[in-house]
């Protein structure tokens, strides 16, 4: 009778116990966690815009200062990590598959948009692509600072390290013999790139371009110096949220807030999607 209930036990588990134990706290202390630090603004947030009701909050999408701001900030950061992820690839190849000197030097001033607060690189990008800035005086007439343009500069500036810190990694685990013998078989560079190396790199790829995407929306210390922040020009949802916060509209920040929030989702779970079928496609996990 005993081993008839054990096994009847066993059956209906779903999941074994694991040996390491402690797996209760390390729960618990995760959702509260994840509860404090993400589940509650969010909850604030959503809120805070329910006040307006649905009218106010299609007003807000509507309202034409909105729109361009939003198509400001994801089509600038749509823009910049397009660029960092042909670039940003380009460069972990160069730093995985080549030595040549100061190679160290340029590994590490990948990583100096992480430690380099955003208000100073800012600043810097500014002076240098202002109309009289050093690399800007050269392009006169035509303006790249306090324009769309310089904005996508800020976000290549700040997005690359996601890019290459993501793919460098799985670049190296990729063997060089696998390369060896496609150009055995016949294949040359072009098609050893593009139907030996690119599949394997593809997830990686796509998450950096979720993770510089992502940060290029809601960046806002290095865009504000460079961007100009003129009305239905250059100006970026996150200054138009800080706005409507000194205006004392907390409800219409919160909608803009609240808009970027799905429109964020809805492009990262996409993008989450194409990730998942390419792992699925070219077998990797």
């Amino acid at each position: 009778m005993t081993h008839t209930a054990t096994a009847s036990s066993a059956k209906w588990r779903l999941k074994q116990p694991s040996i390491i134990p402690g797996f209760g706290l390390t729960l618990g202390f995760s959702l509260a966690y994840l509860s404090l630090i993400i589940l509650i603004p969010l909850a604030g947030l959503l809120w805070r815009t329910a006040e307006l009701g649905w009218g106010g909050f299609f007003a807000v999408f509507a309202d034409r200062r909105t729109l361009d701001a939003l198509y400001t900030s994801f089509g600038t950061a749509f823009l910049a990590a397009l660029v960092n992820v042909v670039f940003g690839t380009i460069l972990a190849w160069v730093l995985t598959r080549y030595n040549f000197p100061g190679r160290r030097l340029v590994d590490a001033m990948v990583d100096l948009p992480f430690a380099l607060p955003t208000a100073v690189a800012g600043i810097a990008l500014a002076s240098l692509y202002a109309p009289n800035g050093w690399i800007g005086s050269l392009f006169m007439p035509f303006r790249i600072a306090f324009t769309p343009l310089g904005i996508v500069i800020a976000l290549i500036f700040i997005g690359l390290p996601f890019v290459v810190r993501t793919v460098q990694p799985i670049m190296e685990e990729i063997d060089r013999e696998v390369e060896e013998a496609a150009a055995t078989l016949g294949a040359n560079r072009f098609q050893t790139i593009s139907r030996v190396i690119l599949p394997g790199l593809t997830p990686a790829i796509l998450t950096g371009f979720a993770l510089a995407f992502a940060r290029g929306v809601g960046e806002y210390g290095s865009v504000i110096f460079i961007a100009g922040n003129i009305p239905y020009v250059s100006e970026i949802a996150p200054l138009l949220i800080v706005i409507r916060l000194e205006e004392f509209n907390y409800a219409g920040a919160t909608a803009i807030a609240t808009i970027m929030l799905l429109i964020s989702f809805l492009m990262l779970l996409v993008i989450n999607l194409i990730q998942a079928w390419s792992r699925r496609r070219y077998g990797n996990v």
